[in-house]
């Protein structure tokens, strides 16, 4: 209606597909043949260079948040053990230690996304390692993290120390007491946790007794250099554990960093996948995270949120009705009777 071109001029014929066929002839497609040196170099475009997002989320679980975490497939062969345990000697599944809320008392967990609970986030990170230590599918290692062949401490490394496996209690304190002397957060063992699996993608190595240790350490290291503000140079943990030296931790750094491909980007979808999994390994081995019960502090405190929250939204409602109820106040308008012919 009211154009220049109307399709009652051509019936057979399309106006916006002879526009369209004008627009191709006047500007043509170039393709990689037809690019001179004048021009330059061909760039493939970085989609092209990319695999496909299944072989990527299969290669790369630390890199997709729709890939599944290693460590935890790597635990569901002892959940499900101890489930069928449990079902056949009539055991129940929880602790009976789990508290509940009632009329009187409401619990609440304080370990969220943004602000999760120290300890338990480092017992959960203890746990997925020794998860994989012990389901590991083989024994490939690197030199640089044998324990053996660069030590931790000046005692004689066992020489069984291959063989056996670390327990979940060993390797928690390791961790703790690297994040107690260091006061990191708990946001950094989450990161640790995904440089440490993305480590034995990229690198193809399995960790096991002889090297966790300096993978953990490793991956701490990097961590609390790339998450926290004041990051820990390498010296402060030479004196934490006091028979490793400055150069031996330069070396592994670099090292990791190399195997890492220097891909030390972690996507808020990825943080997040590996912080509910964490929880999901907790409730899978009855690792409760802390419930503490609401006082009435903490009570106001949240209604006070909850009422600026509130406040903020009604001034947005208020502000998209104004634009929406515009014409309503318009004055004078009569209703014109319509003409049926």
């Amino acid at each position: 209606m009211g154009g220049s071109v109307s399709c009652c001029i051509s019936p057979g014929e399309s106006p916006k597909i002879h526009r369209r066929e004008v627009e191709l002839e006047e500007c043509p497609i170039t393709t990689t043949e037809d690019v001179s040196e004048d021009t330059g170099t061909y760039l493939q475009h970085i989609s092209d260079r990319e695999l496909p997002d299944e072989l990527a989320q299969e290669a790369n679980p630390s890199d997709h948040p729709r890939a599944s975490t290693l460590f935890l497939n790597k635990s569901q062969t002892d959940v499900r053990e101890k489930r069928k345990s449990n079902y056949l000697n009539h055991m129940s599944p929880g602790l009976l230690t789990k508290k509940f809320s009632s009329c009187s008392t409401i619990f609440i967990d304080d370990s969220t996304v943004s602000q999760p609970n120290l300890k338990s986030t480092i017992k959960c990170v203890a746990l997925a390692i020794y998860y994989h230590i012990k389901n590991r599918d083989s024994n490939r290692s690197l030199e640089i993290f044998d324990e053996k062949k660069h030590p931790l401490t000046r005692e004689k490394v066992p020489d069984d120390y291959s063989v056996v496996d670390p327990e979940h209690k060993l390797i928690y304190r390791f961790i703790r007491t690297l994040f107690s002397s260091a006061q990191l957060t708990a946001e950094c063992a989450i990161v640790t946790l995904v440089y440490l699996e993305r480590l034995l993608t990229y690198a193809e190595m399995d960790i096991c007794p002889c090297n966790w240790k300096r993978i953990v350490l490793g991956a701490i290291l990097l961590a609390s250099k790339v998450w926290d503000d004041q990051a820990v140079w390498n010296v402060d943990y030479c004196q934490i554990l006091k028979d490793i030296t400055v150069e031996d931790m330069n070396e592994m750094e670099r090292h990791f960093l190399e195997l890492l491909q220097f891909n030390i980007n972690v996507p808020a979808s990825v943080y997040a996948k590996y912080y509910f999994d964490l929880r999901s390994l907790a409730d899978d081995n009855n690792l409760s995270f802390p419930l503490e019960p609401l006082s009435n502090k903490r009570a106001q405190k949240l209604e006070a949120i909850s009422r600026l929250c509130e406040d903020k939204y009604k001034d947005l409602s208020k502000t998209a009705m104004r634009r929406s109820i515009s014409a309503d106040n318009l004055v004078g308008i009569k209703n014109s009777q319509a003409v049926l012919s």
